[in-house]
């Protein structure tokens, strides 16, 4: 969209495509206007705000103070599309721009990220379906609304294709949890936006007698994405400085956690330079240049399942991956957890704005009274089979071990 001025605030979508024709001066522009501005229209790819790379229509969603969602046109656009209008001579002259009371900028709203609907019909139900998200919504948790809005942060910045999002995991000897025995990693970084990825586990031996199995399982030779690598202790403290010191000076960088709170202390406990009073995200709609940041993917599933419960009614990975439909192997090994942890971050993160990604992934699924997401036993035990999603309301219970065949 070549000659479209810097976005300078958002318009609701409801005003633009309900009244703006309906004011302007010239009755003869009206239906031009409407026309430019049809659902199967503006999902075309030679519509003018047609974004290269994007299926259908780029809009915004915004969340008001109130908490409270509204579908937003960028004031670029809407100018724009005034402009086009002129240019292909659809209009007698430039229409004028909606009232500046219309107008909604930055601190008229607590943060913005980008939407897109690939079709017509799609773009006619989100009025209603976001309507009815705002009415469930009313009077929830504080808690639930601080964590969508972490997740609304957590999309903006992975959109953003800057920075480095790292994962980490630990694991510790179960009878003595400072006694670090793995860690584990996965980084993806962007080069002409474009992933990169690395990743690594590495095992310390100086605790390798030091084994679990009481109350975890002990999968530390069991890395699935490559060759573990043997550390001392002290080669450990250096490596992980090494790994994250280069990576927050290019900055941005984002730790990526499932439940941060004890890898933090693991990482403060060698000396990795972080600073434990500066992760919180940065604030909406801005983009660090530099810093350090956690991400944690317990608050982002607790967003996305609509968990507005207290901080410590956190899921385990196991159960966030199987909701996500990731398949896991070997979880209890450092190298894996981490990898599945970014996986679980990238999921959602690259996915839609959360009312929409929870009704895209469970339709239909929420409560009466707010947006949490009603689970299915099958769905909460990973005892049930996998085939119960094609058999219907009848879960496959997985037979005890050695019974497999018996009448």
């Amino acid at each position: 969209m070549g000659g479209v001025p810097v976005i300078t605030g958002y318009y609701r979508y409801t005003d633009i495509w309900f009244d703006w024709h309906k004011a302007l001066p010239n009755p003869e522009d009206s239906n031009p206007l409407k026309a430019a501005l049809s659902h199967d229209s503006i999902t075309h790819p030679d519509h003018p705000l047609h974004v290269e790379g994007v299926e259908g229509v780029q809009l915004y969603m915004g969340t008001l103070h109130t908490g409270e969602s509204r579908l937003l046109f960028s004031s670029a656009q809407v100018d724009y599309v005034r402009y086009w209008l002129h240019a292909m001579k659809l209009t007698n002259e430039m229409i004028p721009l909606p009232y500046s009371d219309c107008l909604l900028t930055l601190s008229d709203l607590k943060f913005v990220s980008k939407v897109t609907y690939p079709d017509g019909s799609s773009l006619r139900g989100a009025i209603k379906a976001i309507d009815k998200m705002n009415k469930k919504l009313k009077g929830n948790n504080p808690t639930l609304a601080h964590r969508r809005q972490i997740f609304e942060q957590a999309r903006s910045l992975w959109d953003s294709k800057r920075g480095s999002w790292l994962a980490i995991d630990f694991e510790n000897w179960e009878r003595e949890n400072k006694l670090i025995t793995e860690f584990g990693w996965r980084l993806i970084q962007w080069n002409e936006k474009k992933e990169v990825e690395t990743h690594g586990h590495w095992i310390v031996q100086e605790h390798e007698t030091y084994r679990n199995g009481t109350y975890v399982p002990d999968r530390r030779y069991n890395y699935n994405f490559g060759a573990s690598e043997k550390v001392t202790k002290a080669t450990l403290r250096r490596k992980t400085h090494d790994l994250i010191a280069p990576l927050a000076k290019e900055g941005p960088l984002y730790l990526v956690f499932h439940d941060h709170k004890q890898d933090i202390k693991y990482l403060e406990s060698l000396e990795a330079p972080i600073d434990s009073r500066s992760i919180i995200l940065p604030d909406p709609g801005n983009t660090p240049t530099t810093g350090i940041f956690v991400v944690d993917t317990t608050d982002l599933f607790a967003a996305l399942e609509g968990e507005d419960a207290a901080n410590n009614n956190k899921r385990s990975l196991e159960q966030v991956c199987r909701h996500l439909r990731i398949s896991t192997e070997n979880l209890h090994n450092a190298g894996n957890d981490a990898y599945y942890t970014l996986e679980a971050a990238r999921s959602m993160a690259s996915g839609g704005p959360v009312d929409l990604q929870r009704e895209e992934r469970w339709p239909n699924r929420t409560e009466q009274q707010g947006v949490k997401v009603k689970w299915k036993p099958w769905e909460e035990s990973s005892d049930y089979s996998d085939e119960e999603g094609i058999l219907g309301d009848y879960p496959v219970v997985i037979p005890p071990e050695g019974l497999e065949g018996e009448d």
